[in-house]
């Protein structure tokens, strides 16, 4: 079966929306992009700053409330539902809950062809490319670097520590079935 779903899952600022820019140009095929920043910016903005939606503590800490769950529910299986009418789609995610994050993603790509990537930044090199950036709160990459993927389970990891976002993307490439 071939691959209908990418998902890459990493820390703030740790490379993925490079990834997934580089992976549109190498692939034949056109590939969709889900991006979590874009659902956060879908958000109305009282739910960008109330906790039942999401909050982004000024120490790069991020609490979701219920409301949040709920939309963010509804954007997974929307996504899910773009695959199963015939796109290809990238997923761009953070999974702050680790396996719990991962678990509602299973649940709504159940029955497709999904390859899990894991994007790792080491947590210096991350926060630098957050300071540079400018649009995130100081703290939460290197806070994320390495708690996203505490019990993720993935088909491939690659690193961006030291690797450009075009080497990362012809990795992944080169998996897709």
């Amino acid at each position: 079966m071939t691959t209908q779903v990418i998902v890459l899952n990493g820390g703030s600022s740790s490379g993925k929306s490079g990834i997934v820019r580089c992976l549109q140009e190498e692939v034949p095929d056109p590939w969709l992009a889900a991006a979590i920043d874009a659902f956060v910016d879908s958000l109305p903005a009282s739910l960008r700053t109330s906790d039942a939606g999401i909050e982004f503590a000024e120490d790069g800490g991020v609490a979701v409330g219920p409301e949040f769950r709920r939309l963010e529910a509804a954007w997974r299986e929307g996504v899910a539902a773009m695959v199963r009418a015939g796109a290809k789609v990238i997923v761009d995610d953070v999974f702050l809950g680790g396996p719990a994050s991962q678990e509602p993603w299973r649940k709504a790509l159940a029955g497709l062809n999904v390859l899990w990537v894991g994007v790792r930044c080491e947590g210096a090199v991350a926060e630098a490319r957050e300071i540079a950036r400018g649009d995130r709160p100081r703290g939460m990459a290197a806070a994320q670097a390495e708690t996203v993927h505490r019990g993720v389970t993935y088909d491939l990891e690659v690193d961006t520590t030291h690797a450009e976002s075009l080497t990362c993307a012809r990795t992944i490439a080169a998996r897709l079935t």
